[in-house]
């Protein structure tokens, strides 16, 4: 019974730096709002809801209690959105493609391969997508800069889906290490497209940690501690440059 009392939470340190990082992104490029503060716990508990929906195709043994927490959490999240949404409508259309790249992770999770790269850029959009939608609410458009927030924030969390994979599932894959190697480089250049040459600085400390560290054996709490100081260099980098 203990088991079943148990509070449904994700575990990964990825995800907690992925729903706040880009959010936190979107809105330092807008003007930031008190109630950016009931936008951000409607996000945050949109993801906790997710987790256990999705959890829950998989664990038929514990499906009621996942879907209890994937309720409550989906109503705490709707409860909070109200403001937000009644201050600003277009935050909705955000809603069509949230739910379009969940049904492809739901997807993934019903095939059983939610490791699959396409699997985690769905995912990492739907993250992106936070930043676009707080730099709308502070005072933002439809604009370049919106698209801007959201390639910066998946370019970067990209490249850690990918160096997460050299060190654990893809360890000793060499294929897979070139890719993550050839990528972390190739992103340096997005910059200097963009017009914003300064942003190339928070893609430094990932390039060097995927040359660094790739393909070599990893405890998961190293791997933990690399991921949250890369998100807090990519945002406080961020935020002076951008």
């Amino acid at each position: 019974m203990k088991k079943q009392n148990k509070m449904v939470i994700p575990h990964e340190h990825g995800g907690w730096a992925m729903i706040s990082v880009p959010f936190l992104f979107g809105v330092m490029a807008g003007t930031p709002r008190f109630s950016h503060i009931l936008l951000f716990i409607a996000w945050l508990f949109l993801y906790l809801a997710s987790y256990p929906l999705l959890q829950a195709i998989k664990r038929k043994k514990q499906r009621t209690h996942l879907l209890k927490y994937a309720v409550i959490y989906g109503v705490i999240a709707i409860a909070a959105l109200l403001y937000p949404l009644i201050d600003k409508p277009q935050l909705f259309y955000f809603g069509i493609p949230f739910l379009i790249l969940l049904s492809v992770n739901i997807w993934h999770v019903k095939q059983k391969a939610e490791r699959a790269i396409l699997n985690d850029f769905c995912a990492i959009v739907i993250f992106s997508l936070g930043g676009a939608a707080s730099y709308l609410y502070g005072g933002g458009t439809w604009d370049a800069e919106m698209l801007t927030i959201v390639l910066y924030n998946l370019i970067y969390f990209m490249g850690t889906a990918l160096f997460v994979k050299t060190i654990f599932r893809e360890r000793g894959n060499s294929a897979w290490e070139k890719a993550a190697k050839i990528y972390h480089i190739l992103i340096l250049i997005i910059p200097f497209i963009l017009g914003q040459p300064w942003m190339i600085l928070p893609f430094i400390f990932p390039l060097v940690r995927t040359y660094l560290f790739s393909g070599k054996s990893m405890k998961p709490m190293k791997a933990g501690i690399l991921e949250v100081i890369g998100a807090l260099q990519f945002i406080i980098i961020s935020w002076l440059v951008y």
